[in-house]
């Protein structure tokens, strides 16, 4: 007789919020891209948690997402500067903070937030910061 495996609540929880962050954390190929509004969404809701947001693994799939948008926008510079026309001229280490990338994404009007997507949002932002003269 083969005995099922029980999983205790954390471990079954860590599980699934593992697997979750594995298939939310970057798109997959054909995948629509994440929206300032969707990302918006899923902040808030993470937000609602409170001190529990910390522990969730949707704190590290948020993270990635902002992440990957801005390899994607940093690769696109590195093509620009190649070619001689940078969009923004950031300087070497750059840190954003999420307070300051919430800001921006929050500082879009709401029906401009459903076409833009992260990576729209992120080469926005470093444009708006950090501008070539």
């Amino acid at each position: 007789m083969v005995r099922p495996v029980l999983l205790g609540p954390w471990r079954a929880a860590w599980i699934a919020g593992a697997l979750a962050a594995a298939g939310t954390a970057v798109p997959a190929v054909g995948q629509a891209p994440v929206t300032v509004a969707a990302f918006l969404a899923r902040t808030s809701a993470l937000k609602a948690k409170g001190f529990a947001a910390l522990f969730s693994p949707e704190l590290k799939a948020l993270r990635d997402l902002g992440a990957a948008a801005g390899a994607e926008y940093r690769a696109r510079l590195a093509q620009e500067r190649a070619a001689g026309r940078p969009s923004s001229c950031p300087p070497a280490k750059v840190k954003i903070g999420s307070d300051q990338f919430l800001a921006h994404l929050e500082s879009y009007p709401a029906p401009a937030r459903e076409r833009t997507t992260l990576s729209m949002a992120v080469a926005d932002l470093f444009v708006r910061t950090w501008p070539c003269r």
